[in-house]
């Protein structure tokens, strides 16, 4: 999964968006002079009008085929953290920035094509020919490996890697760090078919998507778990890599790609790919001045109104497949009181909080009630705790059964300490600093002292992974249309390895883990929404809100900007002709 303000990414799918429930975008498409429709190649900055609202199912990224895209050029890009770890598949690595860069150098076995809703599951031709169910008692799945797929060191890509995949993630040996074991640990074993091109993977007990259990690789030469948990740091790896690019250079502050003369595929349409570590500021500030083509960061009206300010760039918007959500540190005192949790929850004003997030964008977002299934996707119900439970006053009756006492002062207090949290956000962005301060308030309402922390964004992957916070603002995003069944396990479980709230039941985990055992998708999100009933009712975690996603290019910039669960080849990536 995801999260911005951190979007830790998970190796496995997350959540879907089958269908549109809700409307968001505000203001009327034929708002201003002209009357104007939304094209998917993005808002010029000539058009001065309102926003108009997107359609959750469609993609707005300048969607462009091969012929009609440039050979050459350069894309300059921003992003917010690099490394240290860049292995993507531990739960050091696993993070939406490396994310991102992986996708540019490294196998990825699924793709949806450009299905924004993510329901169509094929294989990536260039590194599978086929994957085909062929027995169901037991599940047996077999995997053609493309022949000319090969590692960029010379080794064929063959059965011994998904053997390598599957050993590191299936949660057995301890040593290894997944972020999630969820599909891998009922596999009973992994072996050679008719030749090495061919895998047979067998389950112990079926698990449902199969097709999304391998979506990424582990090179067998990096397999052990010592190089699997920290050989990758400060260091890329492209001999351990097979795809379109290649890392041409690193550092600390930048990352340049460069195609890689030993791609089979198709040939990538840019000369480079520059990312540069920025943070939200300046990021802003170099899409104004050129310095980079594209900003993905844009999450404020400000942000929107000053990309939609500079000539030739394009604004592309749409719904995104991510949740933002409010995570407590279930480790740390007070904290690890349950009932401390719940009056934090009770007195969380989220409609004040929502409202100031999303100030001048017009976007309404009301709480969703899940962070595994979106407000726009079937199945969908609101698995939050009661919500005529929500209010200051009930806040303060739960803290005081609990034993505390409203001083005079006007905070609670027990055993002579006061009742006081921290909430830690990251970057400077402005409207991230009222959220903070806005919260601060709500609980001083209620009677709870709130210490508000800043630290850089560049900190964010080692405070959450570390457990160095309390209170935490983050967004789940989303990789996968049918990802709630991983998700559940990875975000909920007591041991799950993004359950950044430490709390959790045995009793729960076992409800948690029932999606995957289901063929039919309705039986798939019954079981899910049962299982995060139980688990919200822990009072970890709150789903605050479905936030729109907001992409500055500039002009002609092709395959590029909000996709949904769309898979947009990055060797498509260029400028149209």
């Amino acid at each position: 999964m995801t999260a911005r303000q951190g979007r830790l990414a998970a190796a496995v799918a997350i959540m879907a968006a089958v269908g549109m429930l809700v409307s968001a975008c505000g203001g009327s498409s034929n708002a201003g002079t002209t009357t104007y429709k939304e094209p998917s190649s993005g808002i010029p900055a000539s058009y001065k009008g309102a926003l108009p609202t997107p359609v959750a199912t469609k993609g707005y990224y300048n969607e462009q085929q091969r012929s009609n895209v440039k050979d050459g050029g350069t894309l300059n890009l921003a992003i917010s953290e690099i490394g240290p770890n860049w292995n993507l598949l531990s739960s050091d690595g696993n993070t939406t920035y490396m994310n991102t860069l992986w996708s540019w150098y490294q196998p990825s076995l699924i793709t949806t094509g450009n299905d924004v809703t993510g329901k169509t599951l094929s294989v990536n031709k260039d590194y599978l020919t086929d994957m085909k169910l062929v027995s169901k008692n037991p599940m047996v799945v077999q995997y053609d490996i493309n022949p000319k797929a090969t590692w960029n060191d010379g080794s064929a890509i063959d059965w011994t890697a998904f053997k390598a995949t599957w050993v590191a993630c299936n949660g057995k040996d301890t040593d290894y760090n997944p972020p999630s074991t969820d599909g891998f640990d009922r596999i009973a074993s992994v072996k050679e078919g008719s030749n090495a091109k061919q895998v047979i993977v067998t389950y112990s007990t079926p698990y449902y998507p199969w097709q999304l259990v391998f979506t990424n690789l582990v090179n067998p030469k990096a397999g052990d778990a010592k190089t699997f948990t920290s050989g990758w740091t400060n260091n890329p790896h492209n001999e351990w890599a097979a795809g379109p690019y290649i890392v041409s250079s690193f550092s600390d502050s930048q990352v340049t790609f460069t195609p890689n003369p030993k791609w089979w595929g198709d040939k990538p349409k840019l000369d480079k790919v520059v990312y540069k570590l920025m943070t939200t500021t300046a990021e802003l500030n170099a899409f104004e001045n050129g310095e980079i083509d594209a900003d993905s960061d844009v999450t404020t009206s400000d942000q929107v109104k000053t990309v939609r300010s500079v000539s030739d760039a394009v604004l592309r918007f749409g719904y995104s497949t991510n949740t933002d959500v409010i995570n407590y540190n279930g480790k740390s005192a007070p904290l690890n009181d349950v009932k401390v949790r719940k009056a934090l929850t009770q007195a969380f004003d989220v409609s004040t909080y929502n409202k100031i997030h999303y100030k001048g964008l017009g976007w309404n977002a009301p709480q969703p009630g899940s962070e595994l299934l979106a407000p726009f996707q079937k199945g969908y119900e609101n698995n939050r705790p009661s919500s005529g439970d929500y209010s200051v006053a009930n806040a303060k009756k739960t803290l005081e059964s609990d034993g505390y006492k409203l001083g005079s002062d006007g905070y609670y207090a027990k055993g002579g300490r006061d009742l006081q949290v921290s909430y830690t956000y990251f970057g400077t962005n402005a409207t991230q600093q009222a959220l903070a301060e806005a919260y601060q308030a709500m609980m001083k309402k209620a009677g709870i002292k709130v210490k508000v922390v800043n630290k850089s964004e560049s900190k964010f992957s080692d405070a959450v992974t570390g457990g160095d916070y309390e209170v935490l603002p983050m967004a789940w995003e989303a990789n996968s249309a049918y990802g709630f069944i991983s998700s559940a396990p990875q975000l909920y479980t007591s041991d799950g390895p993004s359950n950044f709230t430490y709390v959790g039941t045995k009793k729960i985990d076992a409800l948690l883990k029932k999606a995957g055992n289901y063929s039919e998708y309705d039986d798939q999100v019954k079981a899910t929404n049962t299982a995060e009933k139980a688990a919200l009712k822990l009072f970890g975690t709150i789903p605050v809100s479905t936030p729109a996603s907001f992409v500055a290019t500039k002009k002609g910039l092709a395959n590029y900007g909000v996709s949904g669960f769309a898979s947009i080849r990055p060797e498509d990536i260029g400028w149209q002709k």
